[in-house]
């Protein structure tokens, strides 16, 4: 069944509402469009392109409103540079200036072109996240002659094209990555790691960057694929509008006359292309980023030239780019940032969905591939407890019901959802040993344990590809096989009666103590025991909480009375001074192997 959620319930639902009404005042379908270029892998910056409309097409869906999202696949583009990837060598700089579709797949694909191999791993997160619109191959549409009539059209009208590309050709290009975002947040210190993250995922298809179709020769708005080395670097010289003969020149010394109404392998300059695409599909709704919104760029340029075509330019906002942390950990041998099947290795896809609808398009945010991760897990698994007690906001509801579910139905979840960093330490502990996974599992809530652990995945399977490829080194954690005599030699009788009280408990008088720790073999108990330990020793109840503003003295002394025992307890378990949850730790520890390690 499909959630209606309540009007103006977050920013998604507030685009729908605009989106609706500007097709109904254009008096046509409500069409919602992407464009993407597969001319290397379609990172996560690259996705905000299709999920901020596709959340918008969503939102219209679930009102029972029809509506239309289509991709462009941008792959009659130029290659325009050889990208860090695998299996590319530098041989491909002979392909420069030809049709992603007509460069060869990276070496080992079974992809027929370049861009069919980065098209298709898109594709593959897309269906996983839910995702569904129309696929629009601009090859296929130019070389089949879709756009003859708009490209006769346009060099037409090209007098026109160059007067309006005249007034922004002098502009100056504003650095409007730097600036805030009008209505936006300003955006947050990176650190160099993530703001060369955000410099790739700003650069976009290049297509902002091209040339408009000006030359020395004349203005042509129509750039064709010379016929004899295949690429782009060509000149038109002459045009004849009665005949439509035309003529151009190559780099590679090519000269050609064709006649243009029958020729099929040339495009339309990109800022003459993209407005003449809104109008040939009726596009009400496009975002686009910083590379087509800052002064003179495409977007700019197209509110002048789409009714040129007799078109408006669509509504369309600018969205912030997407920052990655913990690139450091990733293979070198992938090249750039990384693509949502990454993403998709190490998150559910309620979770990657949630970071692209909670915030507004033009805010930045962060993808976590180190320990952050677990942090926004958190914060998610806090979300649906927040939103199951009934105590959501509209926008919290709304963030939820957006990441979780589409108008065609749920995404897949995790049955028996167990804290992300929880499941990292068991995994990170055991080494991925199964059946001590279970049995940790049960322990932390007896009363609701698993019988199996399908039903922790697929968060889990997500845990273990964490732990394998992005855990930090120094975040392992190596459980000691014998005995640390030193360090017990070492400990205070202070200490060393903290560790008898942790194993086998103290009785309080008029307080509550602390009983066998194998009585106490829970999640919830153990940790009532290893947070009680310096509290019952001090005399206090083992749930006693001091109140830090009446009496600072006491809540200070017990604070570093804890931290104290906590780091004897890691160097006894696993020789470091912090390591995972303690509680956690126990229970992969096993009590008997806790004995034979910490008793003093």
């Amino acid at each position: 069944m499909t959630t209606v959620l309540p009007p103006d319930a977050d920013w998604v639902s507030r685009l729908a509402d605009e989106t609706i009404a500007e097709a109904e005042r254009r008096g046509t379908k409500v069409v919602v469009a992407s464009g993407i270029s597969p001319s290397g892998p379609v990172h996560l910056g690259n996705l905000r392109e299709v999920m901020t409309p596709h959340l918008v097409v969503d939102e219209i869906r679930r009102r029972g409103v029809e509506c239309e999202h289509i991709i462009s696949w941008d792959d009659f583009d130029r290659y325009r540079k050889v990208p860090n990837v695998p299996n590319v060598d530098d041989s491909w700089q002979q392909y420069i200036g030809m049709p992603l579709t007509r460069v060869p797949a990276p070496k080992g694909s079974s992809a027929s072109s370049w861009a069919e191999h980065f098209r298709t791993e898109f594709e593959a997160g897309l269906d996983a996240l839910g995702v569904v619109y129309r696929g629009i191959s601009q090859t296929e549409q130019y070389t089949s002659g879709a756009y003859t009539d708009e490209i006769l059209f346009a060099m037409s009208k090209r007098d026109e094209l160059d007067a309006i590309l005249a007034r922004y050709r002098t502009l100056p290009k504003d650095d409007a990555a730097a600036k805030p975002v009008k209505g936006g947040k300003k955006a947050p210190v990176l650190s160099e790691e993530e703001q060369a993250a955000a410099a790739e995922a700003e650069e976009g298809s290049g297509a902002a960057g091209e040339d408009d179709g000006g030359s020395s020769s004349g203005y042509y708005p129509y750039k064709p694929y010379c016929s004899k080395c295949g690429t782009d670097f060509t000149t038109v010289t002459a045009y004849d509008d009665e005949t439509t003969d035309l003529t151009y020149t190559c780099r590679c010394g090519h000269e050609e006359t064709v006649v243009l109404r029958e020729h099929h392998n040339g495009k339309l300059v990109w800022k003459i292309d993209w407005p003449m695409r809104w109008k040939y599909e009726g596009v009400v709704f496009e975002p686009s980023g910083v590379d087509h919104q800052s002064p003179g760029s495409s977007f700019v340029v197209g509110k002048d030239v789409a009714p040129i075509f007799g078109w408006e330019r669509p509504l369309g906002p600018m969205y912030a780019f997407v920052g990655i942390k913990g690139m450091a950990k990733m293979s070198s041998s992938k090249g750039g940032v990384p693509i949502p099947t990454d993403a998709l290795t190490i998150m559910e896809p309620a979770l990657l969905r949630w970071l692209y609808a909670r915030k507004k398009p033009n805010q930045s945010f962060t993808v976590a591939f180190d320990s952050d991760v677990q942090r926004m897990y958190d914060e998610w698994d806090a979300l649906v407890a927040k939103v199951g007690s009934e105590k959501g906001q509209p926008g919290d509801v709304a963030a939820l019901v957006r990441a979780s579910t589409t108008a065609e139905g749920e995404l897949p979840s995790t049955p028996h959802p167990v804290a992300y960093r929880t499941l990292a330490s068991i995994n990170d502990i055991t080494t991925g040993d199964e059946e001590q996974t279970l049995r940790i599992v049960g322990n932390l809530d007896p009363a609701n344990a698993p019988s199996s652990l399908d039903v922790l995945r697929p968060r889990l399977s997500c845990v273990e590809r964490w732990v394998e490829r992005y855990m930090p080194d120094d975040e392992r954690t190596v459980v000691r096989k014998t005995k640390d005599e030193a360090g017990i030699a070492a400990a205070t009788d202070s200490q060393r009666e903290q560790l008898r009280i942790l194993l086998d408990g103290k009785d309080v008088d008029g307080a509550e103590g602390l009983g066998r720790i194998e009585d106490a073999w829970t999640l919830d108990g153990l940790t009532t025991q290893v947070y009680g330990v310096p509290k019952v020793q001090a005399g206090k109840d083992a749930n006693f909480r001091p109140d830090r503003k009446a009496d600072p003295e006491t809540a200070a002394e017990l604070g570093a009375s804890q931290r104290e025992f906590f780091k004897l307890l890691y160097n006894l378990l696993i020789g470091k001074d912090t390591g995972p949850r303690l509680p956690t730790l126990l229970l992969a520890v096993g009590p008997q192997r806790l004995r034979e390690l910490v008793t003093p």
